[in-house]
Protein backbone atom coordinates (compact mmCIF):
# COMPACT_ATOMS: atom_id res chain seq x y z
CA UNK A 1 0.00 0.00 0.00
CA UNK A 2 1.37 3.17 -0.96
CA UNK A 3 1.09 6.28 1.46
CA UNK A 4 -0.26 8.49 -1.29
CA UNK A 5 -3.80 8.12 -2.62
CA UNK A 6 -3.51 7.39 -6.69
CA UNK A 7 -6.50 9.90 -7.30
CA UNK A 8 -8.96 12.42 -5.08
CA UNK A 9 -12.26 11.76 -5.42
CA UNK A 10 -13.15 15.42 -6.75
CA UNK A 11 -15.82 16.15 -8.97
CA UNK A 12 -15.24 18.68 -11.42
CA UNK A 13 -17.51 21.36 -10.30
CA UNK A 14 -15.59 21.03 -6.84
CA UNK A 15 -12.17 21.22 -8.65
CA UNK A 16 -13.46 24.66 -10.46
CA UNK A 17 -14.62 26.29 -7.19
CA UNK A 18 -11.49 25.86 -5.84
CA UNK A 19 -9.52 26.73 -8.93
CA UNK A 20 -11.71 30.04 -9.18
CA UNK A 21 -11.37 30.49 -5.62
CA UNK A 22 -7.50 30.42 -5.86
CA UNK A 23 -7.81 32.53 -9.17
CA UNK A 24 -10.20 35.18 -7.12
CA UNK A 25 -7.71 35.16 -4.41
CA UNK A 26 -4.47 35.83 -6.49
CA UNK A 27 -6.34 38.40 -8.32
CA UNK A 28 -6.87 40.58 -4.90
CA UNK A 29 -3.44 39.56 -3.73
CA UNK A 30 -2.09 41.42 -6.93
CA UNK A 31 -4.41 44.50 -6.81
CA UNK A 32 -3.14 45.06 -3.04
CA UNK A 33 0.27 44.65 -3.98
CA UNK A 34 -0.14 47.00 -7.17
CA UNK A 35 -1.98 49.91 -5.09
CA UNK A 36 0.79 49.78 -2.44
CA UNK A 37 3.47 50.36 -4.65
CA UNK A 38 1.58 53.17 -6.40
CA UNK A 39 0.26 55.09 -3.12
CA UNK A 40 3.86 54.54 -2.01
CA UNK A 41 5.56 56.14 -5.16
CA UNK A 42 3.09 58.65 -5.13
CA UNK A 43 3.12 59.47 -1.30
CA UNK A 44 6.94 59.80 -2.08
CA UNK A 45 6.67 62.57 -4.98
CA UNK A 46 4.64 64.60 -3.23
CA UNK A 47 6.89 64.68 -0.33
CA UNK A 48 9.57 65.31 -2.51
CA UNK A 49 7.71 68.46 -4.31
CA UNK A 50 7.58 70.28 -0.80
CA UNK A 51 10.55 69.94 0.22
CA UNK A 52 12.07 72.68 2.68
CA UNK A 53 15.03 74.27 2.18
CA UNK A 54 16.55 72.88 5.19
CA UNK A 55 16.03 69.47 3.17
CA UNK A 56 18.81 70.38 0.85
CA UNK A 57 21.47 69.81 3.71
CA UNK A 58 23.59 66.45 4.23
CA UNK A 59 22.13 65.54 7.49
CA UNK A 60 18.69 66.93 7.53
CA UNK A 61 16.22 65.12 9.14
CA UNK A 62 18.60 62.41 11.30
CA UNK A 63 16.89 60.81 13.83
CA UNK A 64 19.89 60.50 16.39
CA UNK A 65 21.90 62.99 18.22
CA UNK A 66 24.80 64.42 16.78
CA UNK A 67 27.33 65.91 18.07
CA UNK A 68 30.04 68.77 16.73
CA UNK A 69 31.58 69.86 19.79
CA UNK A 70 35.22 68.99 20.46
CA UNK A 71 36.55 65.92 22.02
CA UNK A 72 37.87 65.08 25.83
Amino acid sequence: MSALPVSLNISEDESSVVLRAVGWASVALGVTALSLYIGRELRARYKFKRRTPSDFYSHAGDEFPTEYGMGI
